[in-house]
C-alpha cells in the first residue's frame, strides 16, 4: 500500500505520476545553425513531414494595460529573416493589448520530438499590401468569418453568428470577398529565440540565441 498521502481538496485531480519517456533525440552545440532561422526551418520541415497537427500553432502571449498576462494559439502563417507572421482582428484583445506594448512572446510546442521553441521580441503590423496577399488565399468561408466576428466580444449566442455569416455570404454571392479594413497581420521580429530539446532524465538540452549588432550569440542554458 502507497503511503502518499493525499492533500488534494474535495474534488481535485492527482496528476504528479504522469510521465513520458524522452524521444531519444538530442541537442548539441556543433549541430546548430548559426542562423537561428534557418535552425527554425530545419525543426519546421522535420514537424511538417510527421502526423503533428497544426504543427504552425503556437501560443502568443501579451500583457493588458494592468499587465495581466494572456495566453492563446494563433497559426504561424509565414517566417523569415524579418520575424514570424500571424494574422487577427485588429480589434481583437490580442491586437489592442499589442497596441499597449508590443513586447511580446511566442511558445511553438511538438511533443512528438520533445520538443519546444521560445521566441521573445516585438509585434508590429504589416502593409496592408501584404495582409492582402495572404487573405486571397484563404478558403472563402474563412474570408467569410472574417468580416463576420466581432473578436472578443460578448455574443448572446452561437445562432447570432451564424446569422451574420449567412448574412455576409449573401451579401458577396455574386463577388470576391474584399479584406476587411479591421483585420490585419502582425510581424514578430525576435531578440531570442530559444530551442528547447527534452532528454531522459529531465536534463533537457536548451539553447538561447540573442541577437546582437551583428549576428546571433548562441549560449546553452541549464535545464
Amino acid at each position: 500500500m502507497s503511503n502518499k498521502q493525499d492533500t488534494r481538496e474535495p474534488g481535485g485531480m492527482d496528476v504528479t505520476d504522469l510521465r513520458r519517456s524522452a524521444t531519444g533525440l538530442t541537442l548539441e552545440r556543433e549541430e546548430l545553425h548559426e542562423d537561428p532561422f534557418k535552425q527554425f526551418e530545419a525543426w519546421f520541415h522535420a514537424a511538417c513531414d510527421t502526423d503533428i497537427l497544426d504543427p504552425n500553432a503556437m501560443s502568443l502571449c501579451t500583457v493588458d494595460e494592468e499587465h495581466h498576462p494572456f495566453c492563446r494559439t494563433v497559426l504561424l502563417k509565414y517566417f523569415d529573416a524579418r520575424g514570424f507572421v500571424f494574422f487577427t482582428n485588429l480589434a481583437s484583445n490580442k491586437a489592442t493589448q499589442i497596441a499597449g506594448n508590443n513586447k511580446v512572446s511566442l511558445l511553438i510546442f511538438w511533443p512528438t520530438f520533445g520538443r519546444q521553441i521560445g521566441i521573445r521580441g516585438t509585434a508590429t503590423g504589416i502593409p496592408t499590401s501584404e495582409t492582402l496577399r495572404y487573405f486571397l488565399t484563404r478558403p472563402r468561408g474563412s474570408q467569410i468569418g472574417a468580416w463576420v466576428s466581432t473578436q472578443s466580444s460578448i455574443i448572446s449566442s452561437r445562432s447570432v453568428l451564424e446569422a451574420k455569416f449567412d448574412e455576409v455570404k449573401r451579401k458577396f454571392a455574386d463577388k470576391a470577398v474584399p479584406l476587411p479594413s479591421f483585420w490585419g497581420g502582425y510581424r514578430v521580429e525576435p531578440r531570442e529565440i530559444e530551442f528547447w530539446q527534452g532528454r531522459k532524465n529531465r536534463l533537457h538540452d536548451r539553447f538561447l540565441y540573442t541577437r546582437q549588432d551583428r549576428g546571433w550569440a548562441i549560449k546553452r542554458l541549464a535545464p
